[in-house]
């Protein structure tokens, strides 16, 4: 059961490259890297070839932007994270075949031969543009190092790759009211030359691939932002920027200029298949070269448009590779109610949770996999974490297996023993048993991972229910002949679940096998030998004494977790409070340039599908004009009708969401942090000016 028509010879599977500038977090596991683990070891049980690869993400401007906040350089912070990242992966269990960097020298040569084949091909357009320039800093401002509003939903701390509000994908000069995040200052525009991907060359082979080609298979959401980015009209995309970190674009003109970290990263996936065939004496190429190899990303919601339409047009343009097959692309998972934030220190991070839960990966996974954000944007709470625990993996897993074990050591010395004649319960329980391998893989090939956990805890409450309903405790004081068949029933489902919980519980699964003396005594079964095989675990087998599979998770515990949230939200308003600093001094000149009239709000109304902006109708004196103000959170539209308001005249029009706004309104902030109007008539003091 797969997306292609025949059975693929190979899987190359790629999980996001995570970004080096910080560790790693549960949202980030939910929504790539346990959903890819789980895909990449239930494929290794079918048997099948499988390239799991991933990486350090090292470029960009969030390296260079963390390196100055730090103190110190690219490289340090890289060194510093790539270290943390790769170790919490291995000890969580994220069985990647191949974790590389893109530091690494294989990764810079096959990103450049990327761009120089491209740039041979005519495939690059180069331009000569305008772009955001920090005269303080003496650097353009890429990406993250410049934010403002966003044109597309208002929100305030639009980045100039993305609005992480809405998800949409920007250029630093899409931007309402740009600022460096360097130095504060409001950038000016100079001029650069830089190498654009043209996409809109792309849109037919991107109709007929994604639109056409995988409208039933994708998901939803993938096909949608797809769909949305493709009927918008694609516009050429630049490759490269002007930053001192990265790889060097490896063409004459090129000098002082990186390749965009956007066109290098995806490459990465190709660099750690590349690193690890050469490691294990492998030819890399079939696993992206060949037709007949499954490429599936699993990737965040954010990065679907990199990986469904910039990359594959890449991959297009060089054309020698093939496609990805799918890109499960997961939502966002939140914390507690508030949206997971690395600045904001609000989240619970890997290393952290491997220290303070140790022997407990598992719980996470199944937590994490169990209220995954598959189809829409889901909240992690410590009290469904423990009550995923208790009341699931020790209440139906753990205990179902510790009633099998402890009960066949005491009947049977620890023996499995021969069974006697089936009843109608016991052929009808192990029938449903079979159909489970079935069952689980049809979810898991359909990348509904939440929906196979579940099942995978079905067939634990199938064999809790089944002993309940038996009770061989009490049998065995009546008829010793019909327990051995109980027992023997109940050890068959125990070994199923051993095999089965491995892509979802794979230190559980460990444990669970050698319990039940699984592979080493040289009895196996596989997955695809349980809907088939008459005896999973044969009478007469040994097995080991009761271990418990997972333990209960104190209330205390928990509290601890919440109270460290609670000081994080706590420290978090307190630094809002703070009243910032002066800005820099200008001259009289400057500030007599601005032309400031107090004007009356004489309408206002909400912006369609806009949660910050208001649209108000302002006679200013000089006439009633329309001004756009992200205000909406703080003021309802009925409330400041008929409001005197500082109003800035004489500013440039610009349109926003579709409406012109013709000057803007003064605000400031109170003591409390209470955004007011600056007006003549009340006593404004606060944190200066801010205009809106």
């Amino acid at each position: 059961m797969t997306d292609n028509a025949k059975t693929p010879a190979r899987y190359t599977i790629t999980a996001a490259l995570p970004y080096t500038n910080g560790p790693i977090h549960i949202g980030h596991l939910a929504g790539v890297y346990v959903p890819a683990d789980i895909y990449a070891r239930y494929q290794r049980l079918m048997g099948k070839d499988v390239a799991f690869v991933c990486g350090s993400d090292e470029h960009g401007v969030a390296i260079s932007m963390k390196a100055k906040k730090e103190g110190i350089t690219p490289k340090d912070v890289i060194d510093k994270y790539h270290a943390i990242i790769k170790k919490s992966f291995a000890d969580f269990g994220i069985s990647f075949d191949n974790y590389s960097r893109t530091s690494a020298e294989v990764h810079h040569k096959t990103a450049s031969e990327f761009f120089v084949k491209l740039y041979e091909q005519g495939d690059f357009i180069e331009e000569t543009t305008a772009q955001l320039y920090d005269e303080e800093a003496k650097q353009f401002l890429a990406d993250r190092f410049v934010v403002g509003t966003c044109p597309k939903c208002g929100h305030e701390e639009a980045y100039g790759d993305q609005c992480e509000n809405c998800g949409s994908t920007l250029n630093a000069t899409d931007l309402i009211n740009p600022k460096s995040t360097i130095t504060g200052a409001v950038p000016t525009l100079k001029e650069t030359k830089h190498w654009f991907l043209p996409l809109d060359r792309y849109e037919d082979f991107l109709k007929e691939w994604i639109l056409e080609g995988h409208k039933k298979d994708w998901k939803p959401n993938v096909y949608g932002q797809c769909k949305s980015w493709i009927d918008d009209g694609l516009k050429p995309r630049a490759v490269t920027r002007d930053l001192d970190w990265g790889i060097p674009v490896p063409v004459k003109g090129g000098e002082g200029k990186v390749l965009y970290v956007w066109f290098d990263a995806p490459i990465g996936y190709i660099s750690s298949t590349k690193e690890w065939a050469e490691r294990e004496g492998k030819d890399w190429e079939p696993y992206w070269k060949d037709e007949n190899t499954k490429l599936l990303h699993f990737i965040g919601k954010d990065n679907i448009v990199f990986h469904c339409i910039i990359f594959p047009s890449i991959l297009k343009a060089h054309g020698d590779y093939i496609l990805p097959d799918n890109v499960p692309a997961n939502e966002f998972l939140n914390l507690e109610g508030n949206k997971l934030s690395t600045s904001k220190n609000w989240a619970v991070w890997l290393h952290e949770y491997l220290e303070e839960f140790p022997d407990m990966q598992d719980v996470l996974r199944y937590t994490l996999t169990a209220n995954a954000p598959e189809t829409k944007d889901n909240d992690f709470t410590w009290k469904d974490f423990q009550a995923r625990n208790n009341n699931e993996l020790v209440a139906i897993l753990g205990n179902f297996i510790n009633r099998v074990v402890v009960l066949t050591h005491k009947y049977y010395d620890g023996k499995v023993p021969t069974p006697n004649e089936f009843s109608q319960v016991d052929k009808e329980t192990l029938e449903a048993m079979k159909k489970y391998p079935e069952i689980i893989s049809t979810s898991i090939e359909r990348y509904r991972f939440r929906e196979a956990s579940q099942e995978l805890m079905n067939l634990a409450r199938l064999g809790n229910k089944y002993l309940a309903d038996e009770e061989p405790w009490k049998v065995i004081k009546q008829d010793g002949e019909r327990v051995k068949t109980i027992m023997f029933v109940a050890l068959q489902i125990a070994t199923g679940l051993a095999v089965l919980s491995e892509p979802f519980l794979p230190f559980t699964s460990e444990k669970l096998k050698n319990i039940l003396a699984i592979g080493s005594s040289g009895v196996d079964t596989s997955w695809t030998e349980m809907e088939t095989k008459e005896v999973l675990l044969p009478a007469d087998h040994q097995i080991n004494k009761a271990e418990l599979l997972f333990r209960k998770v104190e209330d205390q515990e928990i509290q601890a977790q919440l109270d460290k949230l609670e000081a994080t939200k706590k420290s978090n308003e307190q630094m809002n409070k703070e009243v910032e600093p002066q800005k820099d001094t200008i001259t009289f000149d400057d500030f007599s340039k601005l032309d400031m009239r107090v004007g009356t709000i004489v309408e206002a109304e909400k912006m369609p599908k806009a949660k910050k902006l208001l649209v108000l109708k302002v006679d200013t004196g000089l006439d009633t004009r329309t001004i756009v103000s992200g205000i909406a959170e703080s003021f309802t539209p009925e409330e400041i009708v008929g409001k005197k308001v500082t109003v800035l005249v004489n500013l440039a029009p610009r349109a926003l969401r579709g409406v012109e706004s013709e000057g803007m309104i003064l605000m400031t902030e109170n003591a409390d942090g209470k955004l007011v109007f600056v007006n003549p008539d009340e006593d404004n003091v606060g944190n200066g000016l801010t205009i809106n």
